[in-house]
């Protein structure tokens, strides 16, 4: 009996066209032991469980219905596309999801067909459907685009721009909003279900494109009077929406669990032959495992666990993540200064400002998926004498980089920027890397930019960000936990654009800017050893930089190093542009900027990803004793570590 399988259905499927092979009959069946995998999957690995558990029926149906790959499918952010990877040919890779060399936690091209678009940040995938459907057009083609967006990826003004474009090109797209919060409309049984299989039928469709083309043969006001009565017509029957309004062809909701109102209402989808058309769909955030729809967040992003009790399997904490750090220290803050308020972009828990809003609620903004809404909010409030804290991960504050450099920048408005998740962040990896905030931000006049050596250091680089009122600041820290030190009550402002020296020496010079300042620290230690005497400092200042103290770095060492957890562009090309400025490299200063190589490093531990952007203390060590020519040495050490184990 042991060897019968739990999965029998799911075991002959390795591919969509294997699963349209079946009878309708069997897919109850199917869903049922794709959620188990997807549950005992992400239970190994880790993940973003609930908003995969709540789209395991609409996956079935979609990929049932249409014909992918020829039929492109998109999931918008592809935090629920686990299903989707395990019917279209990963399954036997599930269990790799989000590790070296494994499946990416997201949708991605490289990966496989059936992933026409990759995603991992919200609300792109009613932009990128439009333009494959409009590209399909012009080519002639016939097949389908469907775009799958969460309600609350519906928040992020992209999303809107796309179904406005969307309803003036008439190009024939669908939308599936997959409602898993029941934010806009819940489904009301039979009679929903009933009318969405009307709505989305032809005979409904051709009589409002039979009223359509109608309107518009009659003269300009004529038309107009004509399109208002078709539309009142519309909503007498259906109900007036936003989506109908903006040109789309709207049906719903209807219930995403029940596989009987979803199969017939995404045939009439395929099979219409206008749109664009939005399904309206509703689902349950981690439907059909106990634990997930207990818990408050629906298992929305998860450690291993285990799959009977739920129980997740959490490392014990070292030192406090820096994440934890930057709120409790904003709320000591704010405990003696009413003026500091805290924004976030749906990211509440992520950036710690879920604490600062349960200590100070009417002081808390949270503006949904909104980073650009959230820049320009934040800078009215500086405008009204607040201290506004944008508390938003680097990779995300990319999309608001216009509103940093219009509406903040150019007018000098002390908005704080609390950038978490700053350099390489492990199991997301480039998707969510916060790689280029050091050259995006650095180029822009007036700026401070901080970066903390370790958590005391945030610390003081918190309460440094609420005195700065004359100019915008920013400080950037990274994801996890800090590394241990002593911590002071609360944190003292700093002298802005000063750095500190940690350790003197006189041959080799390494400036460090965040917390590699570690690894600095290690690669001295080995560089004396070899006897070069190896001064370390921590710039704590991008911008303004420390020029005092560069200077001094450069007339007193035969060799400069520069460390940073970001890209080219960023803390050494601004150390490099004042040398070159300033004479010192007219004299023979050995200077080698250490910064992310140009290329975007996969998804692995933190500590592998550093080494392999070369950004570890063996490098460093390299780095030094290639600029002395001590290529000998280099090699000694490159034997030494081949015949050392390593750790795993």
């Amino acid at each position: 009996m042991s060897n019968i399988s739990k999965t029998p259905l799911l075991d002959g499927i390795n591919s969509p066209a294997d699963l349209r092979a079946l009878p309708e009959s069997d897919l109850r069946q199917v869903a049922d032991e794709l959620r188990a995998e997807t549950i005992d999957a992400v239970s190994e690995t880790g993940g973003h469980l609930g908003a995969g558990l709540g789209v395991v029926e609409l996956t079935v149906a979609i990929h049932y219905v249409f014909n992918t790959p020829d039929d492109r499918l998109i999931w918008d952010v592809g935090h629920q596309a686990y299903p989707h990877k395990i019917l279209t040919g990963r399954r036997s890779r599930i269990r790799t999801l989000r590790q070296a060399g494994g499946l990416s936690g997201f949708t991605k091209r490289a990966e496989s067909e059936y992933d026409p678009f990759g995603t991992a940040h919200s609300s792109t995938s009613i932009s990128a459907g439009l333009g494959m459907a409009v590209g399909r057009d012009l080519k002639g083609a016939k097949n389908n685009v469907v775009a799958v967006i969460g309600d609350g990826a519906m928040s992020a003004g992209m999303a809107y721009e796309a179904m406005n474009n969307a309803g003036a090109m008439d190009s024939r797209l669908i939308i599936i909003l997959n409602d898993n919060d029941m934010s806009i409309a819940p489904p009301v049984g039979g009679m929903s279900a009933y009318l969405a299989r009307l709505i989305s039928g032809s005979t409904y469709r051709s009589v409002r494109h039979l009223g359509k083309q109608i309107a518009k043969l009659f003269p300009k006001g004529i038309e107009e009077s004509a399109r208002r009565a078709e539309e009142f017509a519309r909503g007498m029957a259906t109900g007036g929406t936003l989506f109908e309004e903006l040109g789309l062809y709207y049906v719903g909701p209807i219930d995403g669990h029940n596989l009987d109102h979803l199969l017939p209402v995404l045939k009439n989808a395929r099979d219409a032959g206008e749109g664009p058309i939005l399904v309206h769909v509703v689902t349950q955030k981690g439907k059909g495992y106990a634990p997930a729809e207990a818990a408050e967040d629906k298992y929305h992003g998860v450690s291993k666990f285990d799959v009977i009790t739920g129980a997740q399997a959490k490392a014990i904490a070292n030192a406090p993540s820096y994440t934890k750090v930057f709120g409790e220290s904003l709320i000591a803050h704010a405990e003696k200064d009413d003026k500091i308020v805290a924004i976030t972009a749906a990211m509440p828990s992520g950036t710690g400002i879920d604490m600062f809003g349960e200590r100070f609620p009417t002081r808390t903004f949270d503006v949904g998926i909104a980073e650009q809404h959230a820049v320009t909010f934040a800078a009215g409030l500086a405008t009204e004498g607040f201290k506004p804290f944008c508390a938003i991960y680097s990779t995300f504050l990319q999309r608001a980089y216009d509103q940093v450099v219009h509406d903040v920048a150019i007018q000098k408005l002390p908005v704080r920027f609390a950038i978490d998740r700053a350099g390489l962040v492990g199991a997301d990896g480039p998707t969510h890397a916060g790689s280029f905030d050091l050259t995006y931000l650095g180029c822009l006049p007036d700026f401070v930019i901080m970066a903390p050596a370790d958590e005391a250091e945030l610390k003081h680089m918190v309460a440094t960000a609420v005195e700065i009122d004359d100019r915008p600041s920013a400080f950037r820290y990274p994801r996890g936990e800090g590394v241990g030190v002593e911590m002071p009550a609360i944190g003292m402002p700093l002298e802005i654009g000063k750095g500190r020296i940690v350790r003197e020496g006189t041959k080799v010079a390494i400036l460090s800017l965040g917390t590699r300042l570690a690894e600095a620290m290690k690669a001295a230690e080995q560089l004396a050893a070899l006897g070069l005497s190896t001064t370390v400092a921590d710039a704590r200042f991008a911008k303004p930089l420390d020029e005092t103290l560069v200077a001094r770095l450069a007339r007193e060492h035969e060799v400069l190093i520069t460390v940073e957890e970001g890209t080219v562009g960023g803390f050494g090309s601004h150390v490099l542009d004042y040398l070159a400025r300033s004479g010192a490299l007219d004299h023979g200063l050995k200077v080698r900027p250490m910064a992310f190589p140009d290329v975007f490093i996969d998804q692995d531990k933190p500590e592998k990803m550093y080494e392999r952007a070369g950004l570890n203390a063996s490098s460093i060590v390299e780095t030094a004793l290639s600029a002395l020519g001590l290529q000998n040495e280099i090699a000694e050490l490159a034997a030494i570590r081949a015949a050392t184990p390593k750790l795993v």
